[in-house]
């Protein structure tokens, strides 16, 4: 076949190098391309100056005058590429192939075909998805870690609930402890096994084909591909730089070019499938690694953090921050202006076994303090002693109990016995307080008195006795915890997010071959296919239409 004829003149074609790669997606005046031949690895250069007329295939007549580009073809040739494959590079794939596997995956390659090809089916996939969800919805439904006593009575035999389900199904399947229990961590391990069955036999391979060199020869190939297009009059090298700057990367062989971009929405799934797996593995490591306990302090007690932390799995294993010791320094609260409690805070201080402070922190709800992977909350508060004077004697500390009434509101009582505390039928003065901020007194007939605050030093006579309200000492609730499964689960969600975003990118594909002085074009996506043949014919009316020229060496 022979070149372009243009004024009557025949010029012959020039040989195509074996592969031309183009890499830098930077448009310069002077373009640099690799060639191969599979003869010998020499340095070559071939240099020539054309003028000529240029205009659009799709015949805007924006180019009228005359452009001159040098065009310099020289650099060290890349890894021969196999004849007529259009693949990868043989030589890494050999590579590669020799390299023995390790890691996760490949412990996956020792499965037998037949056994990762049930574990990567789609509809076994989603029914083990949906088994996880329905487990975890069971155990957020049933109470869990109670003592047995509580499923006894909320689940009996004689009145099962559903018609079937008593405390035999909680205690024997393990439903107390439903995120440690062998039949949710089992089928967690289903799951993840289908996950990097897929990851193996599906996503991987498709990346790897993906990656691949797929050079379409025949112009009836090309022209069967989503969208195809014919230039009249155009190069292939042309079309190859246009692509270059849209950011595809593009690889010439010959009349032949293949491009493509978006490769990392082909390896989004696979990240996908590992977000996935870290967050199942955080939350097994959370649920049968972690410590969990609570206690209610008094104000100026100490207590030991591992006399509170309780072991919630198998995994669960204690470090030497348990034995670090908690000093309750102050428990204090705000009030609202109708009197009602707004916030409690407790100032802790942290003591190593040295007796050394390493931490001081006020803590309230929704404000933790976290030592050594130790979280410590602010979640409840208690009433625990009533410091006053009796007719100028004491202080003495009297011992608030709760009393239980309607609703969720508190109400704490203590009584100051007055006359022979030895007489069966003893007599004395009732407190009453709702909070540390007020307290209510009644005499001995139970008749109402009047209210003080305490450290107001207000006194108060009731039936010849002055009482002095000086202090009321509050019990802080804590919650204590340890999580080890929280940074991964945190980095899974992370990843999730960001995978699944990628995931959204295109994978384009263009080929293209120079037939004579036409170019055949054609391109497919996996994703916006209906604006990629808009952005195919943008790309296209780029390339310059060659209408006449004159070689001038």
């Amino acid at each position: 076949m022979e070149a372009l004829s243009l004024n009557n003149t025949i010029i012959p074609k020039p040989s195509y190098p074996k592969a031309l790669f183009f890499r830098s997606p930077l448009l310069h005046s002077n373009f640099k391309t690799v060639f191969s031949s599979h003869s010998s690895y020499t340095k070559r250069s071939f240099s020539s100056t054309t003028t000529c007329r240029l205009n659009t295939p799709q015949g805007n007549k924006r180019n009228n005058g005359n452009i001159t580009k040098k065009i310099i073809l020289t650099e060290e040739v890349p890894p021969p590429l196999a004849e007529g494959s259009g693949g990868a590079n043989e030589s890494e794939e050999a590579a590669g192939k020799s390299r023995k596997s390790n890691g996760v995956m490949g412990l996956v390659k020792r499965f037998p075909r037949k056994v990762l090809s049930v574990l990567s089916n789609l509809p076994l996939a989603i029914g083990e998805m949906f088994a996880v969800a329905a487990l975890m919805a069971l155990g957020t439904a049933i109470d869990q870690g109670e003592a047995p006593d509580f499923y006894f009575q909320k689940y009996p035999e004689d009145n099962p609930v559903l018609g079937f389900f008593t405390w035999r199904w909680v205690l024997t399947l393990g439903f107390d402890h439903m995120f440690s229990s062998p039949i949710f961590l089992g089928t967690l391990v289903l799951f993840g096994a289908s996950l990097m069955a897929c990851t193996y036999t599906t996503q991987i391979p498709l990346v790897k084909v993906a990656r691949r060199w797929k050079f379409l020869h025949s112009a009836e190939a090309i022209r069967k591909q989503e969208f195809s297009d014919t230039l009249p009059r155009a190069s292939v090298q042309d079309l190859g730089i246009i692509l270059m700057g849209a950011g595809y990367e593009v690889f010439l062989k010959g009349p032949s070019l293949y491009a493509f971009k978006g490769l990392a929405g082909r390896l989004a799934p696979i990240g996908v499938h590992l977000a996935m797996l870290l967050i199942m593995v955080g939350g097994t490591l959370s649920a049968a690694g972690s410590f969990r306990g609570s206690v209610t302090v008094p104000q100026g007690l100490n207590f030991v953090v591992g006399d509170v932390l309780g072991p919630t799995g198998f995994l669960s294993t204690p470090t030497e921050d348990f034995n670090t010791e908690i000093h309750v320094n102050r428990f204090y609260m705000d009030y609202y202006d109708s009197g009602e409690v707004s916030q409690f805070h407790t100032d802790l201080s942290l003591f190593d076994l040295d007796g050394k402070e390493v931490l001081r922190k006020t803590i309230s709800v929704n404000d933790p303090l976290r030592y050594g992977g130790i979280t410590i909350y602010q979640t409840d508060w208690s009433f625990s002693a009533l410091q006053i004077l009796k007719n100028n004697e004491g202080p003495f500390n009297l011992a608030m109990a709760p009393l239980k009434i309607n609703g969720d509101k508190k109400l704490y009582g203590t009584f100051l016995p007055v006359g022979d505390v030895n007489s069966p039928n003893v007599k004395g003065i009732s407190m009453l307080a709702r909070d540390l901020q007020s307290v209510v007194l009644y005499d001995q007939e139970g008749k109402f008195v009047g209210v003080r605050r305490p450290n107001s030093k207000l006194p108060i006579d009731i039936d010849g006795t002055k009482i002095v309200v000086v202090d009321a000492i509050g019990s802080s609730g804590l919650d204590l915890k340890t999580d080890p499964g929280v940074p991964i689960v945190y980095a899974g969600f992370g990843a999730l997010m960001l995978t699944t975003c990628i995931s959204y990118l295109s994978h384009s594909q263009i080929w293209a071959l120079q037939d004579g002085t036409a170019v055949i074009v054609g391109g497919k996506t996996n994703r916006a296919k209906a604006e990629f043949p808009d952005e195919m014919d943008h790309l296209l009316n780029q390339i310059p239409e060659i209408v006449e020229s004159s070689p001038s060496k």
